[in-house]
């Protein structure tokens, strides 16, 4: 089974900040497969059904972002992921990439992101793919944290159905043939 968790905070607050995209991508993702359900489970909405013919998982952590490794810990342990290396795919925000880029890596550090940092830190590993989408960075004077707790502006609100399908489609890719092929096709033109 295949585990693909989109990082976010809880509540209708949250819900349409540029933190949460992952989470959207997730949801995109469950939409398009028609997986719908999204059980209260492992201390977020888990869903399963079939992608690319293989069996996934989906989760949206609904604990606050900076313990998003808590819901990703329980996954792991009530789920048959057979190597998270290669079996698992957490989707996140970055304000270090443009608004809508696309950024796939087998492994890594959090990069400042404190909902991945969580994640690596409670499973004590650091070769876990990632589906990085950009949010940019905030204007001048304006902190990382106000940034990313806001609503996406009227424009790039209009380009995200475009931009989350083709991110839908990066986790289609990396279910079906793995994260370096993911990553040959849709980290191209960086």
């Amino acid at each position: 089974m295949k585990l693909v968790v989109g990082l976010g905070n809880p509540g209708s607050r949250y819900a349409a900040t540029r933190h949460n995209v992952g989470a959207r991508i997730v949801e995109r993702l469950a939409e398009r497969h028609r997986i719908f359900g999204g059980e209260r489970r492992f201390e977020g909405r888990f869903a399963e059904g079939r992608i690319q013919g293989e069996d996934v998982g989906l989760l949206v952590p609904e604990t606050w972002m900076n313990e998003s490794g808590l819901a990703v810990a329980l996954a792991l342990r009530g789920l048959p992921v057979a190597d998270p290396a290669h079996d698992l795919l957490a989707a996140y925000d970055d304000v270090d990439l443009p608004f809508g880029r696309l950024r796939l890596r087998p492994g890594g550090g959090a990069g400042g992101h404190r909902g991945m940092d969580d994640v690596l830190a409670r499973l004590g590993r650091h070769d876990l793919p990632r589906l990085r989408f950009g949010v940019s960075r905030p204007p001048p004077l304006q902190g990382t944290t106000d940034w990313v707790l806001q609503p996406f502006t009227r424009e790039e609100e209009a380009a995200l159905p475009g931009l989350l399908d083709r991110a839908a489609a990066a986790v289609e890719s990396f279910v079906d043939a793995g994260i370096e092929a993911a990553m040959s096709r849709f980290n191209a033109g960086e």
